[in-house]
């Protein structure tokens, strides 16, 4: 990007030029030797000395070098001969003597009296201050508007966007991976920067600007980047938060400065991360957010940055947000923002594709399967998956192995899941075998109620903050809907700890603290959202994201009930909890042997995996088969 001429000018090229000039004319203006005063007044009445010029400070003056013989050392007559040839080949300083009048005459020697002028000294003196001045001053303004910042107050409208060429953006949609979906819809983007005619053709055109939504971590930056490389064009990219300043106003010149440099650019994309700093609903920062403030401002400028938007000038605006109920109607509405494109977290499939792109420089073992490492990270998104190939090549780089192997994919996975291990935490035995009894609970739980994810691995190997043990399930396939029974099987696998130890121990502990609450969510859920509950019927009582008024206000998420009904929502939630722990008390009840001979092997080894488990499994499945069987013969 090309600076102004403006920009290029600096006073400190000045300045040097200036001071480059003074030292030059000292030099050019002759060298002269320091005599001390004495070897002056041997010299003078040596007769060695001539054209003298006396100052009120100094006396300057030439010195014959030949006849010197002992008058001087010899090392200063080898420095006199090395200058004597300047119109003031010495110079000393003078002292009070009375009788240096008398001695010039009597020596004959030609001299001068010189009156020194001070201007020099005194404009450099005063350069020096100024320059000391503006050095401070350009230092304070440069930390005031930041390190990205031009510096300087005639620069402080100035666009902060960072430019990419295509050379430096190095992101192609063979890099994006899992959301194949987006990556169809912005091809589209990218064959429009490329052939703009072919859209034109028939009158349509490209989408103003264009939305990408989605939780933290999906990549819609990445994906903005690719459409860039894609396309190799400009790549002006921008926070929200970059925007807003202390002063009103500055924003709002850094946006119009910004589509100007677009535009000169064009074709071009514009990508504006985190949306929401900027483009929040107008009227909600607060009581006194009247349109005036600074925020506001610069809002109120993009919308009209977008309005004169010409279609066909060839600059495409993306811009990132993982709020989008926040977003002020006014950018979203046709015209503006025109399509939405919602970058999920991936399934299955797309996990295993993501994996794909990061283990490219990853030395991975023969047993490490990326299909079997995407089944393991349910939820994971793309900037997960990348942290979790990392956390994998340093745990195996840490045991000194040659290629990265399936365990420590595995234990990368328990690692960013269920927090570090912490095995010099020692826990007195009674507290061990509650956690044993815990958590075999959860698995014994899960292996007898039909539908549940299958066991991974237990463990009472305390991770993380306040987690003494953990129970690992591994989904077997993509789930998007869940039936009342499922819910209510998820709800007694949650609740299989605390009634471990209510039917061993004959006693409960905190160990079921989280364990409660996310059993307590999934039953309010199911009876506020879902309308599970037969007394209460098919109603929703609670909306699930919050509400928009109209009027530049949101409405948060509650209950919208009268005092009985939210009783009766207390009521029926408690009751599916209740249920639940009932359920998960029947089942080891039935089990109760399995769980003795389980929790034993697990406090024995400290963590059983899959493999491990698969007896117990066959134990549960084997005890649910001869309870379903009739006992006696029907013929």
């Amino acid at each position: 990007m090309q600076l102004d001429k403006t920009q290029q000018f600096s006073v400190w090229y000045v300045l040097a030029a200036f001071l480059v000039l003074l030292v030059a004319q000292s030099y050019l203006g002759g060298h002269s030797e320091n005599l001390p005063y004495s070897d002056f007044k041997k010299l003078l009445a040596a007769g060695q000395l001539e054209d003298l010029s006396v100052g009120p400070a100094d006396i300057r003056g030439t010195v014959r070098t030949d006849g010197l013989g002992n008058l001087l050392a010899p090392e200063k007559i080898e420095a006199l001969r090395r200058t004597g040839d300047g119109r003031h080949g010495f110079v000393t300083t003078r002292v009070e003597d009375d009788t240096l009048v008398a001695d010039l005459e009597r020596a004959g020697v030609t001299y001068e009296g010189r009156v020194e002028s001070r201007w020099v000294g005194s404009l450099v003196s005063m350069v020096i201050w100024i320059a000391v001045f503006f050095g401070i001053w350009t230092f304070a303004m440069k930390r005031m508007h930041g390190p990205g910042g031009a510096g300087g107050m005639m620069s402080v409208g100035k666009s902060k966007a960072k430019v990419y060429v295509e050379k430096d953006t190095k992101v192609t949609f063979a890099d994006v991976a899992g959301v194949d979906e987006a990556k169809q819809e912005l091809q589209e983007v990218v064959s429009f920067l490329r052939e703009p005619d072919k859209y034109g053709r028939l009158g349509a055109r490209i989408p103003k600007g264009i939305l990408l939504v989605g939780p933290p971590g999906t990549g819609k930056t990445l994906f903005a980047r690719a459409v860039a490389g894609e396309a190799a064009v400009p790549f002006f990219s921008i926070s929200g938060s970059e925007f807003v300043e202390m002063f009103v106003g500055v924003g709002a010149a850094r946006v119009r400065d910004l589509f100007e440099q677009a535009r000169q650019q064009a074709p071009a994309i514009v990508f504006i991360d985190e949306l929401d700093a900027l483009g929040r609903a107008r009227g909600v920062q607060g009581a006194f957010g009247g349109g005036h403030d600074e925020k506001e401002q610069t809002l109120n400028q993009l919308l009209v940055e977008m309005d004169g938007f010409d279609p066909t000038s060839g600059v495409v605006l993306l811009a990132a947000t993982n709020r989008p109920e926040i977003l002020d109607p006014a950018l979203l509405r046709a015209g503006r923002f025109d399509r939405q494109v919602l970058v999920d977290r991936p399934d299955k499939h797309g996990r295993a594709a993501i994996l794909q792109v990061h283990v490219k420089k990853v030395r991975l073992a023969d047993d490490a399967d990326l299909e079997t490492i995407a089944a393991l990270t349910p939820g994971f998104t793309g900037a997960d998956l990348a942290n979790l190939v990392n956390e994998a090549a340093l745990l195996a780089t840490r045991r000194g192995a040659e290629a990265v192997s399936l365990d420590d994919f595995t234990a990368a996975v328990e690692r960013i899941v269920a927090g570090l291990e912490k095995k010099n935490r020692l826990l007195n035995p009674n507290e061990r075998k509650a956690v044993a009894y815990h958590e075999m609970g959860h698995a014994l739980v899960a292996m007898a109620l039909p539908g549940v994810d299958p066991v991974h691995k237990v463990s009472i190997i305390p991770r993380g903050i306040g987690a003494l043990g953990y129970t690992i399930q591994r989904p077997t396939e993509e789930r998007f809907l869940m039936t009342r029974e499922e819910l209510a099987d998820k709800m007694a696998v949650l609740l299989g700890g605390r009634a471990a130890e209510h039917l061993m121990l004959g006693r409960i502990s905190t160990g079921a603290g989280d364990d409660l609450l996310k059993a307590s969510e999934i039953a309010r859920s199911m009876v506020t959202r879902y309308g599970m509950d037969d007394a209460l019927g098919h109603v929703a009582y609670q909306e699930p994201t919050p509400r928009f008024l109209g009027d530049g206000g949101y409405a948060q998420a509650h209950l919208e009930v009268s005092d009985a009904t939210a009783e009766r929502i207390d009521q029926a939630v408690r009751g599916l909890v209740q249920q639940a722990f009932e359920r998960a008390c029947e089942v080891l009840t039935r089990h109760r042997a399995v769980l003795e001979e389980s929790a034993a092997a697990l406090l024995a080894s400290e963590t059983l995996n899959e493999q491990e488990l698969a007896g117990f499994r066959q134990a549960v499945a084997g005890q649910a088969l001869a309870a379903a069987s009739p006992m006696d013969d029907p013929g």
